[in-house]
């Protein structure tokens, strides 16, 4: 057999082998895969001392069973999606119920079902039901009217109710981000959606500076007045008496918070008010990261990650030790690679051939940029400490799964484009 014959079987094999991801992505696959060999490599470090080898190997074995389901999924049709959407979406209610029904304790909540000794978090995975469920309502409308925000919120709130109650407070303003996507990229008003978050924002500011939160008032009510094409006087009216209410409100959510909620959410601005307590996971994590300096310890040999002075490390710390065993140079290159990802997310979005596979690349990305930004931003004291993990890095395997799940629909997007491909 000559050398061209045998170039020409070869990648008429190739071919074959890879009939059916023509259109798949791999930069967006790659890279999803890359970060979670590397997190099994950093969690294993974190357990270096207590000789625990079993959560670097689950995030391994989890995350080859994402890559085969993501694989597989990127073959599939996405548009199925849509003659399941309901389906979907009662599931993932039933499952959220079967959580506060039979669901298992730890850590002060309710989150996990077990099946079969494994522990199932169904919130996570409810977050591609709802991704799902949005892109479906949203897809035939460029510019949603405000009766279709309304509804397409309504159907949010449900599951974000269910999260909250567990209680997952972290896992519940994923679900907002998520809408907020979603809806911006649809064609909603831009003043719209500042004012369905305008109530939250004003509870907070209330406690914070009343100047503050009395400007916030006021600007609200010009936004409704300038946004909202009915009766604008009287809507600018009623958007500053719902945030004047808000303010009230507030303390009366604050009082349904748990108290190690309450500790996630204000001890980041003072940590050491209780550097024993709620503060000693930020104190910690601040350390490890900045004993990492430019270039960092070296992998397995950051004191603060093997000693484990941060507990649960492995899980939503994983970034301090990124940050103390390959310094802030490790760090700028994991926030690259997270910038990659959403790049590509953003690009699959444009060229999708219909509004309900550009509206589910869009829904991935929200909930990725806000898990991502929140997660580092927490590990460094810039957020408050709220239990989310970053993607495809955090020990997790429901996480892991929905994540990867995640880019498989969205890879399903990009195989069936009809447009050129980039």
């Amino acid at each position: 057999m000559t050398y061209y014959s045998a170039h020409s079987l070869v990648n008429r094999n190739w071919k074959r082998l890879m009939q059916g991801w023509q259109g798949v992505d791999w930069l967006l696959f790659l890279l999803p895969v890359g970060l979670t060999i590397f997190a099994s490599i950093l969690i294993s470090s974190t357990q270096k001392y207590t000789k625990e080898t079993g959560f670097a190997v689950n995030h391994l074995l989890m995350g080859t069973i994402g890559v085969i389901l993501a694989l597989w999924i990127a073959r599939s049709r996405y548009e199925n999606l849509l003659q399941w959407r309901w389906i979907i979406y009662a599931a993932t209610i039933a499952s959220l119920i079967a959580v506060m029904a039979i669901g298992t304790v730890g850590l002060g909540a309710q989150r996990w079902i077990n099946i079969l000794g494994f522990h199932v978090q169904p919130s996570e995975f409810a977050k591609i039901g709802a991704i799902i469920t949005l892109a479906a309502m949203l897809k035939d409308r460029d510019a949603p009217t405000l009766f279709g925000m309304i509804k397409a919120l309504a159907i949010m709130a449900v599951p974000w109710a269910l999260v909250f109650l567990q209680p997952d407070l972290g896992t519940s303003l994923i679900f907002g981000a998520i809408a907020i996507g979603m809806l911006y990229w649809s064609g909603t008003h831009p003043g719209w959606l500042i004012l369905m978050i305008s109530p939250l924002v004003s509870a907070i500011l209330f406690g914070v500076s009343m100047p503050v939160w009395i400007g916030w008032v006021v600007l609200m009510g010009l936004v409704a007045f300038r946004s909202l094409p009915w009766w604008p006087i009287y809507s600018g009216i009623l958007a500053v008496i719902v945030n004047l209410g808000s303010g009230k409100l507030g303390n009366v959510l604050w009082s349904l918070l748990k108290e190690f909620q309450k500790d996630r959410l204000i001890l980041f601005l003072d940590p050491e008010k209780d550097p024993l307590g709620g503060g000693y996971h930020l104190i910690q994590s601040r350390i490890a990261i900045g004993a990492g300096e430019l270039w960092g310890r070296g992998l397995f040999q950051g004191t603060q990650t093997q000693l484990s002075f941060i507990p649960e490390q492995h899980t939503d710390f994983i970034f301090s030790a990124v940050g103390e065993e390959i310094g802030f140079m490790g760090g700028m290159v994991l926030v690259l690679a997270f910038w990659l990802i959403c790049l590509r997310l953003v690009m699959i979005a444009q060229s999708a051939k219909d509004n309900f596979g550009s509206l589910l690349a869009i829904g991935v990305l929200s909930m990725i940029v806000f898990q991502v930004v929140i997660n580092i931003c927490m590990t460094i004291g810039l957020a408050p400490i709220t239990g989310i993990p970053l993607p495809w890095m955090s020990y997790g395997r429901s996480a892991l799964l929905t994540n990867f799940i995640a880019i498989g629909i969205v890879e399903s997007v990009a195989n069936h484009r009809v447009r050129l491909r980039f």
